[in-house]
């Protein structure tokens, strides 16, 4: 199961609107549930400079990269030159879904290591992925 920034912006910031499934969502997969869990440096990136954004507040960043780095059932996978290019090609193969940069780095991980699921909040991984919400 790969993890998307929005479920670790959520779990962590009580004013999210999906702050209570996001948290239920990450109980279940840290329990088990979903099997090997990943993310990846781009989500990293994201998830922390999002919160930073949203709440102002540094310490709600820096507890999601905390939570992200300190997790021992969390692989954070590297995006590479490979990745990057199969990536970039990922991004203009879909315009009608408005992929970020990192939905389509994310994309070419699960690729690359056969992780079939996302767990996200994104409508736009619908028809490329198959997602946990």
């Amino acid at each position: 199961m790969f993890i998307d920034t929005n479920i670790f912006v959520a779990a962590r910031n009580k004013r999210d609107f999906n702050h209570r499934r996001a948290i239920l969502l990450l109980r279940k997969a840290l329990g088990g549930d979903y099997g090997s869990l990943y993310t990846s440096d781009y989500v990293f990136d994201e998830a922390v400079t999002v919160a930073l954004i949203r709440t102002h507040r540094l310490e709600v960043a820096v507890d999601i990269g905390e939570f992200i780095l300190s997790s021992k059932k969390l692989k954070i996978l590297y995006v590479d030159e490979e990745i990057f290019k199969r990536a970039w090609n990922i991004f203009q193969a879909f315009p009608e879904k408005t992929l970020s940069f990192t939905d389509a780095t994310s994309i070419a991980l699960m690729e690359k290591y056969g992780i079939k699921y996302i767990m996200s909040f994104d409508k736009h991984f619908d028809g490329i992925v198959p997602r946990i919400t």
